[in-house]
């Protein structure tokens, strides 16, 4: 069990965030550490909730308590906790599919409400990150995996300042490359080929985008963000922001 358990300088950060200290309103919690590692296995190895070890307690108990605590965005509250040194001298733009396990379908609304769309790949949900120059994550948003990669570009920028923006062609679109150079903002995108007006961009710089491809690698490294499982937007982004502060935070 060792490689899920949290190390003492990530639990100093995490533990003021977490629900049921003795200062908050209502029941106090038993054991957060032993429930956030618990959490954290279910992450890990995408197992379901019903395998969740005894070690952990009962795994009913631990699911609700997963749910109050998505609830309340503790999950997210942690992440930007862990993840409080961005470097933004400039930013990373990029998407990834993760294939949607039968067991993620069946929402309340149908998959079109819960960001599950379908693509080649069968029912998929689709990751859009944005990263710092170090390659971290900083937001993502979730999109129906046929949906293009720009529609959700707006809100993963709005209000954060950076020097430039890395990223493939499929971001080459005109509104993004009017809106950098509105912030005065250096444009390293990478263009299609029918593009009437080359951009001048710096080849160097560009290749530094592998950064966020190796980030999407170590999230995917969790299991249960490689194949979603999880029926809600909400409980796969707590499960996100989850594995996200403890790869910010090695």
């Amino acid at each position: 069990m060792d490689r899920f358990v949290l190390t003492d300088a990530q639990w100093a950060k995490i533990e003021p965030h977490c629900l049921g200290k003795l200062t908050d309103p209502g029941r106090s919690g038993k054991n957060n550490r032993l429930f956030m590692e618990a959490v954290l296995w279910i992450v890990r190895t995408g197992s379901p909730w019903r395998d969740l070890p005894s070690t952990f307690g009962n795994w009913s108990t631990a699911f609700r308590r997963f749910r109050d605590w998505r609830e309340a965005d503790v999950f997210k509250r942690i992440f930007d906790a862990l993840s409080e040194e961005t470097d933004m001298e400039y930013a990373m733009v990029d998407a990834t599919i993760v294939k949607v396990h039968r067991h993620g379908q069946g929402a309340k609304g149908g998959p079109q409400s819960q960001a599950i769309g379908r693509s080649k790949g069968g029912m998929t949900t689709k990751i859009l990150a944005l990263t710092d120059a170090l390659g971290n994550l900083v937001r993502f948003e979730l999109l129906p995996g046929h949906r293009f990669d720009t529609i959700g570009v707006a809100p993963l920028i709005r209000g954060i300042q950076f020097g430039a923006l890395l990223g493939n062609k499929a971001f080459d679109s005109n509104w993004i490359v009017e809106e950098l150079n509105q912030r005065g903002a250096q444009v390293i995108i990478s263009q299609r080929p029918a593009r009437a007006q080359k951009l001048k961009i710096d080849a160097k710089m560009y290749e530094w985008r592998h950064l966020i491809e190796n980030y999407f690698c170590k999230l995917k490294e969790f299991k249960r963000i490689a194949m979603r499982a999880c029926k809600t937007d909400q409980s796969f982004s707590a499960m996100i922001y989850l594995a996200a502060a403890v790869i910010n935070s090695r």
